[in-house]
């Protein structure tokens, strides 16, 4: 049995979670579910990323004290993926009393790498990050993601020395040691590479960022937000000393957002270095999701509460449109009319339409007896290749050209000609191979499906799987009349 370690970045919570933190979570849920099917060891980790200085201004907006808003928020995120159908093992919080314990012994350990030194640049409390100074130029000194100006700060503060590892970090992307999926992140993060990294500010004086992990030994000093986060993905598995740390680590894949491509594909391999410790097998990066085209934004008045579209169609409708709609490798669009029309030409007419015509089928003309079922005869590599390159749309691809080849099968084979046909003279042994060859695709189908729809996957197996028809007792895809409040969708 082979380990497979999947891990999500862990989101802030200094607001409540989007469509980009549902998308990070079903890519690796879809990793999670797909290794579990193939029968390996899978630990699949993800959280909240807790401390630093924007948390702490999002709470003290929402009147509250930083533990108590976080307790809260944090709750929030664990609830939402449960409702994605997300199968995390472990959800890990920076506040959780051992990650803290830990990030001082990761800090410890990295001594010999970090050095004390006054320090005057332009900072983004939104993104809790340095910008250079070309960047500020570039910007005309706004940052463009949280559209508020940059502030000069002047303090002391302690260095991790990622220069130092410039030339390794390098080799090990460019070899696919450390593989960035897709290609143009890779070449993307190259070219940082290639500029030269700069060594990095790790703390924020106390007395500015006072809701965060102290510096163990200076108490003056708090550890920069995303210098402790990136621990996670190894303090959840207990670093140092525990087992699982010895039996998962290196990450088999982490899954990340565009945005925070620098952090984990260079700062962290650079941590890890200095650490000793083997860099994560490979790290996918995706893209983010608009709504009509724009940028999701309050002010535009076009964001969409995730789980609000699992109220109206369901969980794996939901599932099913992220990970086949929105590109897997780039940005992709939302709108209320592109999931009705993916709910309603292929879900509801060409994967329901299957399953029902199937089963009404079979139970008219064979007294809901199935009889033998056929083994799998489709070559799935291609469905397997895509998934091990994170191509979760290109996956889902080829699994719909069965489902229309199956509706193409029957629509062919006509059974119910077969069952009642002009001249007489049934050929009964001819109508129960072709229906059994039915429910055998869908059985394919449905295995296949696991990884991204698994309650239609499980529905689809409790009809046909043992051989003997059990019709369903409610709509494969049920769906309710209830509009969004941010939009008006289309008839259902």
């Amino acid at each position: 049995m082979s380990k497979f370690y999947v891990a999500t970045a862990i989101p802030y919570v200094n607001d409540k979670p989007h469509l980009g933190h549902a998308l990070l979570h079903l890519y690796a849920d879809v990793l999670a579910r797909y290794h579990r099917q193939l029968g390996d060891d899978v630990l699949f980790s993800a959280g909240t990323d807790e401390h630093g200085g924007k948390v702490a201004e999002a709470a003290a907006k929402a009147g509250a004290e930083p533990k108590h808003f976080v307790d809260q928020i944090s709750v929030s995120f664990r609830e939402g993926l449960k409702k994605l159908g997300v199968s995390n093992d472990r959800f890990i919080r920076t506040t959780d009393a051992g990650h803290e314990q830990r990030a001082q012994l990761i800090w410890q350990a990295l001594t010999r790498d970090i050095y004390k030194k006054a320090y005057e640049g332009m900072y983004c409390v939104g993104c809790e990050e340095f910008k250079t100074e070309a960047y500020v130029k570039a910007t005309d000194g706004i940052c463009p993601l949280h559209n508020r100006p940059y502030e000069k700060v002047a303090e002391e503060n302690y260095f991790f020395a990622l220069s130092k590892y410039t030339a390794k970090i390098k080799a090990a992307i460019e070899t696919d040691q450390y593989r960035i999926i897709p290609t143009s992140r890779k070449n993307e993060i190259l070219s940082v590479i290639n500029e030269g990294l700069q060594d990095i500010s790790i703390s924020r004086p106390k007395n500015k960022i006072p809701w965060g992990i102290p510096v163990p030994g200076d108490e003056t000093q708090t550890m920069y937000v995303w210098f402790e986060a990136l621990m996670n993905y190894i303090t959840v598995l207990g670093y140092p000393e525990h087992a699982d740390f010895k039996k998962y680590w290196p990450a088999d894949v982490q899954v990340i957002g565009k945005d925070i491509l620098r952090f984990h594909a260079a700062v962290w391999p650079g941590m890890l270095l200095a650490l000793g410790l083997p860099l994560p097998k490979s790290l996918y990066v995706h893209g983010f999701v608009t709504s009509g085209g724009q940028k999701m934004s309050k002010s535009l008045g076009n964001v969409v509460d995730p789980l609000e579209i699992v109220d109206k169609y369901g969980v794996d409708a939901f599932r099913y449109f992220f990970l086949r709609h929105i590109p897997s490798y780039s940005d992709g669009d939302f709108t209320w009319e592109l999931i009705e029309a993916a709910y309603n030409n292929e879900l509801a007419d060409q994967l329901g339409n299957a399953v029902s015509r199937t089963a009404a089928m079979i139970s008219k003309y064979q007294n809901g007896v199935i009889g033998n079922v056929p083994p799998p005869e489709h070559d799935v590599a291609a469905y397997a290749q895509a998934i091990g390159r994170c191509r979760f749309d290109k996956a889902l691809s080829v699994v719909w050209e069965q489902v229309k080849g199956l509706n193409q099968y029957i629509d062919e084979s006509k059974p119910w000609e077969m069952a009642s046909p002009p001249g007489g003279g049934v050929d009964e042994d001819h109508l129960r191979e072709v229906l059994a060859n039915m429910a055998a695709n869908l059985l394919e189908i449905a295995a296949l499906l696991v990884p991204f729809m698994p309650e239609t996957a499980q529905k689809i197996e409790g009809v046909f799987g043992t051989g003997v028809l059990k019709p369903l007792s409610a709509p494969l895809f049920p769906k309710t009349v209830k509009s969004p409040k941010s939009t008006t969708a289309p008839g259902s």
